[in-house]
C-alpha cells in the first residue's frame, strides 16, 4: 500500500509514541544559575537559553573579564557537596563546562592589589596514583631566592576539597616576602576519587610525603629552601600536617600493616636517582614545624582502614599523631594550634588533649581559641560567605601563624 506523505508523517509520530518517544518531545536539559560576579563579568558560549537550561551533554565556553584594578581570582562551576556548594574552579580566563547535571557557573574576582606581591604556579602534577592527577599550586612572593617553604594541606573530611581552598591562606603566607606557600593535593579517602581499590589513610599521608619529596626536588625553581620546611593544614588537613611532621621516622618501603608492628610509608613520589632513605633523612631535618588547624589528632574519628578487616587498634594508632609525637630531645616539632570558640565539630578537649601530650614530650606547643570562630575559616571559596569569614578571622591569624613560622624558619 503506498501511503501520502501526510499518512506517513502520521504513522511515523503513532509509531514513535508507542517506542517510548515522541517527535516533539523535549531532551532532557539541566537547570544553570549564574552567580551575580562583583569586581567582573562573564560570558556563554552558547548563551544560556532564556528558561535557564541546556540540553544534557552541552559544552559551554565560558570567557571571564576582571574590571579595572581587579584580576581573575577563579572561574568556576558548582553543584551541592557534603558540606554546601562543592566548587570546581578553574584559574584560566576561559574556560569549559559540561552541562550533566544541574550548577552553578561563576566566576571570583579580587583586587590586583591583593595579589600583586605574589607569582602563581597551577597544578603542578607530583604524581598519579589512582583516577586523580595529584597536584599543587605555588606561591612564590615577586623576586623568590632560597626562601623557606611552607606546605599546605587541605581539608574537607579527606573527601572533599582540592588544594585551591587554601589559596587565601597562601597568598596571607607569602606578604612581605618571608616565606614560599605550596598547597597541595592528594587522594580522597575510600573511592571519593573513583578508585577501584579504596585508598586507606595511609595512603593519604604517603600523597602528603610524596608532593613534599616533590616540592624539595623543584624548590630552587620556585624560590625556596628545601632544607626550611613548616607544614600547615585545616581540619582534615590538620590531621594530615600533624602527620606529617610527626612521622618522618616510619617513611619506609617495608609497607603500611603488611608485617605484624610494622607501618611505614612510602612517598607516592620519589626523585629520580633517591632513596627512599636518603628522603627520610633529608625530610628529618627539614620538616621542622607544625600549625595544624582545628585538625583531628587521635580517637574514632581516625581509622586508618575502614574496609580492611585485619586493622585492629594498633593499625589505628599508627595514623594518629596523638601516638607518633618524639620527644623533643629526639626531634623539636613546634607547634601552632587554633579552634574558633563555636567550631561544631572539633572540641577544646581534643585539641587540648593533643597539646597535653606535646608537652609531656617537651615540645614547644602554643594553642590559641580563636573568640566567635567557627570551623574552616581559613578556607577560601567563590561565595561571599567564606571570603567574609576569612577576612574577619583568617587574614589575622594568619600573620599570627606566619609569625610563628619565622619563629623557627627565618635565621
Amino acid at each position: 500500500m503506498k501511503l501520502s506523505l501526510p499518512s506517513f508523517a502520521l504513522l511515523l509520530a503513532f509509531s514513535l509514541v508507542h517506542l517510548g518517544g515522541s517527535a516533539t518531545e523535549a531532551a532532557e536539559t539541566f537547570q544553570v544559575t549564574l552567580d551575580e560576579p562583583v569586581g567582573g563579568r562573564f560570558s556563554l558560549a552558547p548563551a544560556l537559553p532564556s528558561d535557564g537550561r541546556y540540553p544534557a551533554g552541552t559544552v559551554v565556553t565560558v570567557s571571564t573579564t576582571p574590571d579595572p584594578g581587579y584580576v581573575l581570582d577563579s572561574g568556576y562551576f558548582s553543584v551541592p557537596g557534603r558540606w554546601g556548594a562543592m566548587y570546581h574552579e578553574f584559574a584560566t580566563p576561559q574556560f569549559r563546562v559540561t552541562i550533566d547535571r544541574d550548577k552553578h557557573i561563576g566566576a571570583s574576582f579580587i583586587e590586583a592589589a591583593a595579589v600583586a606581591h605574589v607569582d602563581v604556579r597551577h597544578d603542578i602534577v607530583y604524581a598519579r596514583p589512582g583516577v586523580k592527577p595529584l597536584a599543587y599550586d605555588v606561591f612564590s612572593p615577586k623576586g623568590a631566592k632560597n626562601l623557606p617553604i611552607v606546605v599546605i594541606i587541605h581539608g574537607g573530611g579527606w573527601t572533599t576539597n582540592n588544594e585551591d581552598v587554601m589559596r587565601g591562606l597562601a597568598r596571607e603566607l607569602t606578604r612581605g616576602g618571608s616565606f614560599v606557600a605550596v598547597s597541595i593535593d592528594y587522594r580522597w579517602a575510600g573511592k571519593a576519587d573513583g578508585d577501584a581499590t579504596g585508598n586507606t589513610m595511609a595512603n593519604l599521608i604517603e600523597d602528603c610525603y610524596g608532593a613534599i619529596a616533590h616540592v624539595m626536588e623543584h624548590a630552587a625553581e620556585y624560590g625556596g629552601d628545601p632544607t626550611r620546611i613548616g607544614v600547615t593544614g585545616d581540619s582534615a588537613g590538620g590531621h594530615l600536617s600533624a602527620s606529617v611532621a610527626l612521622m618522618v621516622e616510619r617513611i619506609g618501603e617495608r609497607g603500611f600493616g603488611r608485617e605484624p608492628g610494622v607501618f611505614e610509608f612510602k612517598p607516592t613520589y620519589l626523585p629520580a636517582g633517591k632513596t627512599i632513605d636518603q628522603v627520610r633523612t633529608e625530610m628529618l631535618t627539614a620538616i621542622r614545624a607544625a600549625a595544624p588547624s582545628y585538625g583531628v589528632f587521635g580517637g574514632e574519628w581516625l581509622k586508618a582502614d575502614r574496609d580492611n578487616p585485619a586493622a585492629d587498634a594498633s593499625w589505628d594508632r599508627a595514623i594518629q599523631p596523638i601516638h607518633s609525637i618524639p620527644a623533643a630531645s629526639v626531634r623539636a616539632v613546634p607547634h601552632y594550634l587554633t579552634l574558633g570558640t563555636k567550631d561544631p565539630l572539633i572540641s577544646d578537649e581534643m585539641c587540648a588533649t593533643y597539646m597535653d601530650a606535646l608537652v609531656e614530650k617537651g615540645q614547644r606547643v602554643q594553642y590559641v581559641q580563636i573568640g566567635g570562630a567557627g570551623h574552616a575559616f581559613f578556607d577560601w571559596k567563590p561565595d561571599a560567605a567564606t571570603k567574609a569569614t576569612f577576612a574577619e578571622y583568617g587574614v589575622y591569624y594568619a600573620a599570627e601563624m606566619k609569625a610563628f613560622f619565622e619563629s623557627i624558619l627565618v635565621p
